[in-house]
């Protein structure tokens, strides 16, 4: 009797574990995230401006990925080949956007504004004007002196100056943006800005004085009910930055990235003098939330070691991720039953074990790669499904192994009463070894394989694991209580013995 609750505890137990955790993940509104060939989405490949080492590429996969999850969930960056690095965002609708924020991989510079450039304008039939750029104009240049900064308690922003007022330099009309690919760190350049820049037109920014590799992390953060951008500085990056902020006191730093002015504050504008930062910077002005945190993202993920070019975009339309999600589905469903429909043919009641088996694995698996999806942005693409059929194949294969050593057992004169018991130790030592060379294989398929060979390997190795699991504290018990009960065994034409082959002799 002891021995008899113990396998109903284990039947049970993992009964009651699969309903509980996929009852969970439903009530909770999860379920597994799809993949981009599944789901639609997004994917970008990315090619070196110059020629890298493998630490390089390593170190930039490393950024993207930090960048690109830090706003989109399940999102996957690898490398291909030597200089390629492929992006894949799955769900992805809002395209434009992500294009831009994964485009700014280029350096983070900062630098010194000189002044500020109208939009470029060239009369018809005229060429751009190029060549160096020339100096800022006296009254166009952004100083301290021409800027005007005065410490103000009473201004909502803690200060005034003359800013708003300081004219555009119109000698850079006719000069075009500096490329993003000609961004250099020790040149003189003309930049755009954006949103989050606090300013209009273009900036005239000197050579950088610190790269991006000076910030050691950066967050938004809400100060005084308005949202702001507080950054932490490296050892260097600390000297460094004080050593800028001293020379632009009251004057103001463009913050340059991949060829656009992301951020263009003024050094300290509330304090009557330049004191030293001691690493801690923030950035204040009339940010969004969104804003600050786009700005905290670029700033934590800029400072990349080459440049990239954009060599390919592709969007995957979701009527086409879909019609395969039901093709790999429905041949997957159809292929189960099929399965099914043997057992219960061949192995009688048995047969019921492993569809219920089946159902208890389906059930776990479900759950955990729900909650891998909620929590650690999991995908499953269309190899993760294939990956899943073909644990089928193995978890059916274990079912069979068990059966078969029963029918040995009792083809030589032991009953199914002790058939059960025995026949499960020899069996489970070989769905043991098969197992363990299936994940073994899954192993070694996630840990050398890139992209979709990456997903078949997770989900066949996390299939197998369940099976060794299912096998062990649900079939064992299952089997081995039905080859006890008489009528279970006994069953007209149905019953364990029928399933096994038994016709004479003591069935039970």
């Amino acid at each position: 009797m002891k021995n008899k609750r113990a396998l109903w505890a284990s039947l049970m137990s993992l009964v009651l574990i699969a309903v509980i955790a996929l009852a969970s993940t439903v009530a909770a509104g999860w379920s597994p995230k799809l993949g981009l060939d599944l789901e639609g989405g997004l994917a970008v490949v990315y090619k070196t401006h110059t020629p890298v080492t493998s630490d390089q590429l390593g170190t930039v996969v490393t950024i993207l990925n930090s960048r690109v999850n830090a706003g989109t969930s399940g999102a996957t960056v690898g490398s291909q080949g030597k200089n390629e690095i492929a992006v894949s965002i799955p769900g992805e609708k809002n395209t434009q956007k992500v294009l831009a924020t994964l485009g700014n991989t280029a350096q983070l510079f900062f630098r010194p504004a000189l002044c500020y450039a109208p939009a470029e304008t060239v009369a018809k039939g005229a060429a751009p004007t190029t060549g160096a750029l020339p100096t800022c104009a006296a009254s166009s240049a952004l100083t301290a002196t021409n800027l005007a900064v005065k410490p103000d308690s009473s201004n909502v922003n803690g200060y005034t100056s003359n800013s708003n007022n300081i004219p555009v330099d119109p000698q850079f009309a006719t000069y075009p943006s500096t490329p993003a690919t000609s961004d250099d760190k020790n040149a003189t350049v003309l930049l755009p800005g954006t949103s989050s820049s606090q300013g209009t037109g273009r900036y005239v920014l000197g050579p950088a004085m610190l790269t991006g590799t000076a910030v050691k992390s950066a967050s938004a953060q809400l100060v005084s009910n308005q949202w702001a951008v507080s950054i932490v500085l490296t050892g260097p990056g600390s000297t460094a930055w004080d050593t800028l902020s001293q020379q632009q006191f009251h004057a103001i730093i463009g913050i340059d990235l991949d060829g656009q002015v992301i951020s263009a504050p003024i050094t300290q504008p509330s304090q009557a003098a330049f004191t030293s930062f001691n690493g801690q910077v923030q950035i204040s002005g009339s940010f969004t939330q969104d804003q600050a945190k786009t700005l905290a993202t670029e700033l934590n993920y800029g400072s990349l070691p080459v440049k990239l070019d954009r060599i390919n975009v592709q969007t995957v339309s979701p009527t086409l991720g879909k019609a395969s999600l039901q093709a790999g589905l429905i041949s997957g469903l159809a292929g189960l039953a099929l399965v099914m429909l043997y057992m219960m043919f061949y192995y009688r009641l048995l047969g019921m074990v492993v569809i219920s088996g089946l159902l208890v694995t389906a059930a776990l698996l479900w759950a955990i790669v729900a909650t891998m999806g909620q929590g650690l942005g999991t995908t499953i693409d269309l190899a993760g499904i294939i990956g899943v059929i073909v644990s089928v194949g193995i978890t059916v294969d274990s079912y069979i192994v068990y059966f078969e050593r029963l029918k040995d057992e009792t083809r030589s004169g032991r009953t199914v009463r002790t058939s059960v018991d025995k026949g499960f130790k020899s069996a489970f030592r070989t769905v043991l070894a098969a197992d363990a060379v299936s994940l073994l294989g899954a192993a070694i398929l996630y840990f050398v394989s890139i992209g979709s060979v990456k997903g078949f390997a997770l989900f066949l190795g996390l299939s197998t694991i369940l099976d060794i699991i299912v096998t062990y504290f649900f079939t064992k018990p299952f089997v081995i209580l039905l080859g006890r009960s008489r009528g279970a065994t006994e069953a007209g034409g149905v019953g364990v013995a029928a399933g096994l082959g038994v016709t004479t002799g003591d069935r039970r």
